[in-house]
């Protein structure tokens, strides 16, 4: 029996979540998020779940099953995401469907996130509180010292791939590139398909503005203003949220 695994991707706005849904009552298969916000109960409006009509037109996995106060990583969603995939599998499905529009986690399910060791809580704990009391900038100075390998080809605009490069040097006495040398080519026991969504430029520009003021008349000041006393966790570091944050 054939296995394969079909990942629908694209840009903000494009289309996935219909898509998805279409392919997913085609094969018989329920729909697996790899979108890193929609995962957080706590966000609704400004990262754009599913409709209760969606929700309820087939199943959803990884749709707001965690909160905001968790931190939560592509390596956690890598084995979950695998262990629910075999489970699929097993259940009989030979397609499954999985959509979203975060590149890392799909990275995670398709190659692996290679063999990054596990965080000490504890270090991780004194860096959330930290982060929180003083923000980013004092985590990029220190990744700068213990890693600039890593320093000079990380995204800094990334909070939570910083967050994580300093953790990992702290808990191991390591340089985070130093377990990054290449991808896990681990192979995978099914295959991947990935489709592609796009738009013209000017017709992905109107949907995204239409998008925005369809948050914003559904509350997303009053959702983000919900959120106050966790604006500097990971989750919250998101387009969307930061900005009315700074508004706020």
């Amino acid at each position: 029996m054939s296995r394969k695994l079909v990942i629908v991707l694209g840009p903000t706005a494009v289309g996935k979540t219909d898509y998805s849904i279409e392919l997913a009552m085609k094969y018989g298969s329920p729909v697996i998020s790899c979108d890193s916000r929609q995962i957080y109960k706590e966000m609704t409006i400004g990262t754009a779940v599913p409709s209760a009509a969606q929700l309820s037109a087939v199943r959803h996995y990884f749709i707001q099953t965690r909160s905001v106060e968790e931190y939560y990583t592509a390596g956690q969603y890598e084995i979950e995401a695998l262990e629910l995939i075999e489970r699929l599998f097993g259940e009989g499905h030979e397609t499954l469907v999985m959509t979203g529009g975060s590149m890392f986690y799909i990275d995670a399910v398709c190659n692996g996130l290679g063999h990054v060791p596990t965080a000490d809580l504890s270090v991780r704990a004194g860096l959330q509180a930290r982060l929180e009391r003083e923000g980013i900038e004092p985590l990029k100075e220190e990744l700068s010292r213990l890693d600039p390998e890593a320093y000079r080809s990380m995204d800094l605009s990334n909070t939570q791939r910083v967050f994580r490069a300093v953790e990992i040097c702290l808990s191991t006495g390591k340089p985070y590139s130093s377990f990054k040398a290449g991808p896990d080519t681990s192979v995978r026991d099914f295959e991947i398909e990935k489709i592609g969504l796009t738009r013209p430029r000017e017709v992905l520009y109107d949907r995204i503005d239409r998008r925005v003021m369809e948050m914003m008349e559904d509350g997303l000041e009053n959702e983000v203003r919900s959120l106050s006393g966790f604006r500097e966790k990971t989750a919250l570091k998101t387009v969307g949220y930061k900005e009315i944050f700074d508004y706020l």
